[in-house]
């Protein structure tokens, strides 16, 4: 059967109820031939987003209704590969080991793009030897990070590397520890010096019947492609949760992107 997440999106929901709601999901899900697998709870957002394999959209809002009633807003069918890569699974967590609780994560993803600035310059200034060691250079720094700030690689692009993270704050701090990698990198070979650009965007995994974090992950590569070398370019919504953190920026003001039909608020990091 296709595998679909729906959205939901109901103001004052809480945990304890999401959880009662999802048991009478799966009293009735046989009645409408759908499986309810999973499902992700952001409270402070008000919304929820449930994992379901079902012969056709009509059944998951048939199953829903009788449930509780409580008919998704979104319905959108999904990759269960794409899924795993950007939210990280496919089942419910495992419960914790010391309170044998099942912790419900938000599916509020921040998507990271870098970008090798030139490399194919590199590589035909330097050679495919010289060029891949620099890929490799890159991959090394960059996958160092993303272990080190809890970053999950959804694919290598040739020359740069998307990710994704649970929290903007760790996003950045990969980010930054990147750039210093970078920095320390061509401090230490002053003849073979890289450039690294990056790009940040966050948030939820459907939006308004798009394709699954279609516009996140659009904005994150547009960011990236217009950012300077050694910058980390991020969006109002990744500054709007840092700021409020105390993590610093700079306003760039707003630029006409590709893609986007108005002006984007762009912001850089400072490290």
């Amino acid at each position: 059967m296709p595998l679909y997440m729906d959205r939901h999106y109901i103001k004052g929901m809480t945990k304890e109820l999401l959880d009662q709601a999802h048991e009478q999901d799966l009293k009735v899900q046989g009645k409408y031939g759908v499986n309810f697998i999973t499902y992700w709870f952001d409270e402070a957002r008000g919304t929820s987003f449930c994992l379901i394999d079902a012969p056709d959209i009509k059944s998951i809002k048939n199953a829903h209704d009788e449930a509780h009633g409580s008919v998704p807003n979104e319905i959108i069918e999904v990759d269960p590969a794409i899924v795993e890569s950007f939210l990280g699974r496919m089942k419910d967590p495992e419960p914790d080991k010391e309170t044998n609780e099942v912790v419900i994560d938000s599916a509020f993803r921040v998507i990271m793009f870098t970008d090798l600035k030139d490399s194919t310059l590199l590589t035909s200034t330097y050679g495919d030897r010289r060029g891949l060691h620099h890929v490799h250079v890159h991959n090394g720094i960059t996958r160092s990070a993303l272990r080190n700030n809890a970053g999950s690689e959804i694919k290598h692009t040739g020359d740069g590397i998307m990710a994704s993270f649970m929290k903007v704050n760790a996003a950045i701090e990969c980010a930054k520890e990147i750039q210093h990698g970078f920095g320390k990198y061509n401090e230490e070979n002053t003849d073979d010096q890289l450039r690294l650009k990056i790009g940040l965007d966050a948030g939820e995994p459907i939006e308004e019947y798009g394709d699954f974090f279609g516009s996140v992950v659009q904005l994150a590569a547009r960011l990236c492609d217009r950012a300077e070398p050694g910058q980390i370019m991020v969006s109002s919504s990744i500054y709007e949760e840092g700021h409020s953190s105390g993590l610093e920026f700079k306003d760039l003001g707003k630029a006409n992107l590709k893609g986007f039909h108005e002006p984007v608020s762009i912001f850089s990091v400072i490290y």
